[in-house]
């Protein structure tokens, strides 16, 4: 959660006008990960002091855009051939939303140190508390605002006339209290010019543009251990184990202009520069006033030598854009029949009826050896496991199973040597799945991530994985991704079963449905207005049940999901066979219940489902297949889908309850793409 943005344009003019649009449309892109209020800090000049001003606005960014340029009392048309700034859009975990818990949050009423926070710091009541007794007065109630009065506690005890800690030192010195997750980025009055970028178990990646060449492909990283962990009651630099020398990226001489760009993800940054770095857990990134990137990292063992890649990224700005769509979200529904090609281009060679997965090649035949395969993931991504689980232990022939990450560790479940454990997520920054990824590597378990996002957490701690390659996904209710993590697994179950001459003919069906599966996307689309008539009859309604079994369960469970995160309105996902232990209890003629009925091996059964909520005076929404008669003469409200291959057919299925969500959240007057107390990135537990 929360989006963090930095800009350095180290000897680059710009003026401050500009300097504010670039950090509050890095703002804007970013708003996807919190957006209840936001702030921005930035050098300023007062009566001929230096400071840095620091504004905040509850809200979205918008907000925070007409306060900062509604400003009367600021220079915009100064020009600062360097010039530091940070930015902040929040989603609330301590503290309520309003001015002063909104990020930046700062050291003291001079803003001496400001910091942008993304995570949660689990000891702040006991840094909070040693501060208070050397008099710091806390104004926000906030867990971020123990980091700036902690570095300026640092800054005054350890600095004399003669010398003073860097800004990196101090922040080396700070991470080693904080407890639990965090991306921070840090500027000082003190050290004017500079910046200072660190990150554990929350996503943070640094952009590099200069109008010369950047000749290196990889940054040298200072690689040092903590000499011992001081007590935590002083809060006193510990002693470090330094390497020989400080490793640093210094712009060469006809390259000296250059400009830094930090930011939670890569789309604040692309259309700036696509040559980032991905800061990795421990790593402490600080651009001096040379204009030179130095990182270091701290481990508690001895110093060995590291290198950070510089990674060309391939999105494109207009991917990132709305284009025609009035919403991300909308947008991406459409997206789906190039978003599922995407997934599969060049790993399914359909003449030849074969797959290949690079990422897994290797380690097909470990995997193929294995005891058991088990799927860790939350909300959307675990509804994506739930949905290929039948085809995967029918292709595999192993036991498969399916795990919320959050429970999973809190029952502490036995992990051995020969699982393999998959860790499913859009973002590959989930909190609870990387916690539950680290706990599997830990007891011996080969470890496969499936995401969409390349240099996450989860991509880069697996020993091997699968980008879906879904494209950027901005709105908050996951759609595309979900479809492309489907095709994804369904692929993997493919190559498993490839040495197996029983399978075969099940394969070439499956391959033979993934061929077709695009133009089948765009046909179910061609019926938005008819889910939109649909939705009109919805939307008033307080609750709807999603009822279907055997491949479509998990579509039942993955719409009401939607429903609920933008529509705002209770939704439950039913297993059919399960409707005589309780839920019949629900039906009668005001309670809108959606059915899925397919032709497949479960299809009299969901037959004999829709009966008896139609024996209560039920009237239920059906999806069905076209030609269905025995659905079509009985029920006037149906969502027709054409025929696939029965372990797809929840592909198709799942499009209609994504557009029925999203207009009834039209409908209802909701922000579609930012819902309500829910963010993209769910990196706190």
């Amino acid at each position: 959660m929360c989006g963090i943005f930095g800009y350095l344009n180290h000897l680059v003019p710009r003026t401050r006008h500009r300097i504010l649009q670039i950090l509050l449309q890095g703002l804007q892109r970013l708003e996807y990960r919190g957006y209840d209020s936001a702030g921005v800090a930035f050098d300023d000049l007062k009566e001929g002091e230096e400071l840095t001003q620091v504004i905040r606005k509850k809200g979205k960014v918008s907000s925070l855009n007409d306060e900062v340029f509604g400003r009367e009392d600021i220079d915009w048309d100064s020009v600062l051939d360097t010039h530091v700034g940070i930015a902040h859009t929040r989603w609330a975990t301590h503290g309520v939303p309003n001015e002063v818990n909104s990020h930046p949050q700062r050291s003291n009423s001079k803003n001496e140190f400001v910091v942008v926070h993304n995570g949660i710091i689990t000891n702040y009541k006991d840094i909070k508390k040693f501060l208070e007794s050397r008099d710091y007065v806390f104004e926000s109630d906030t867990d971020t605002e123990v980091i700036p009065k902690l570095l300026n506690y640092l800054y005054h005890s350890q600095s004399t006339d003669e010398e003073e800690p860097t800004l990196q030192e101090l922040m080396e010195q700070v991470i080693q209290q904080l407890e639990g997750a965090f991306a921070i980025v840090c500027k000082s009055i003190h050290y004017p010019g500079e910046i200072v970028a660190t990150r554990r178990g929350s996503p943070l990646l640094i952009g590099i543009f200069s109008d010369t060449s950047i000749v290196t492909d990889d940054i040298p990283t200072c690689v040092f251990a903590n000499g011992g962990v001081p007590d935590s009651s002083s809060y006193i630099a510990p002693d470090f184990q330094r390497a020989n020398s400080f490793s640093t990226f210094n712009p060469s001489e006809e390259n000296r202009q250059i400009e830094y760009f930090f930011a939670s993800d890569a789309s604040a940054v692309i259309e700036h520069t696509n040559k980032v770095i991905f800061l990795e857990d421990d790593d402490v990134a600080a651009v001096k006033k040379n204009g030179s990137l130095s990182i270091h990292h701290i481990r508690k063992s001895k110093a060995v030598a590291a290198e950070r890649e510089l990674h060309t990224i391939k999105m494109q700005l207009q991917e990132i854009m709305k284009g025609s769509f009035d919403y991300f979200m909308q947008k991406e529904i459409f997206e789906q029949p190039e978003s599922v090609v995407n997934t599969m281009r060049g790993r399914i060679l359909f003449d030849e009826y074969k797959v290949v997965l690079g990422g897994l090649k290797d380690h097909i035949p470990m995997i193929r050896r294995s005891r058991r395969i088990i799927f860790i993931a939350c909300g959307t991504s675990y509804h994506s496991a739930l949905a290929t689980r039948q085809l995967l232990e029918e292709l595999t022939e192993l036991p498969v199973v399916v795990e919320l990450a959050s429970d999973f560790l809190d029952r502490s479940t036995p992990i051995f040597r020969d699982d393999v454990v998959f860790f499913i997520s859009q973002s590959g920054e989930t909190a609870d799945t990387l916690n539950a990824l680290r706990y599997c590597k830990q007891r011996g378990a080969l470890t496969v991530g499936i995401t969409n996002t390349v240099g996450s957490s989860i991509s880069r701690e697996t020993h091997c994985g699968v980008h879906v390659n879904a494209g950027p996904e901005i709105g908050v209710a996951s759609t595309k991704a979900y479809t492309s993590q489907f095709v994804a697994l369904v692929m993997f179950g493919l190559v498993m079963s490839e040495d197996r001459v029983s399978k075969q003919p099940r394969r070439r069906q499956i391959i033979d449905g993934l061929k077709v599966l695009p133009d089948l996307i765009k046909k179910v689309l061609g019926q938005n207005e008819k889910i939109r008539e649909l939705a009109k009859e919805l939307h008033h309604h307080k609750s709807i049940i999603v009822m279907g079994r055997g491949f479509n369960y998990a579509t039942c469970l993955e719409g009401a999901l939607k429903i609920k995160e933008v529509a705002y309105l209770h939704s439950e996902g039913i297993l059919s066979g399960e409707i005589k232990h309780g839920p019949l209890a629900l039906i009668d003629d005001k309670m809108p219940v959606i059915m899925i009925i397919t032709k497949d091996n479960v299809y009299k059964k969901c037959i004999n489902a829709f009966e008896q909520v139609s024996a209560r005076s039920g009237r239920p929404v059906v999806i069905c297949e076209e030609g269905d008669e025995e659905i079509l003469s009985r029920v006037t409200r149906t969502v027709q889908m054409p025929h696939i291959v029965d372990c797809l057919q929840g592909i198709l299925t799942v499009i209609p309850l994504q557009l029925l969500s999203f207009h009834i959240a039209v409908m209802g007057g909701h922000d579609v793409d930012c819902p309500r107390h829910l963010a993209k990135s769910v990196t706190v537990e």
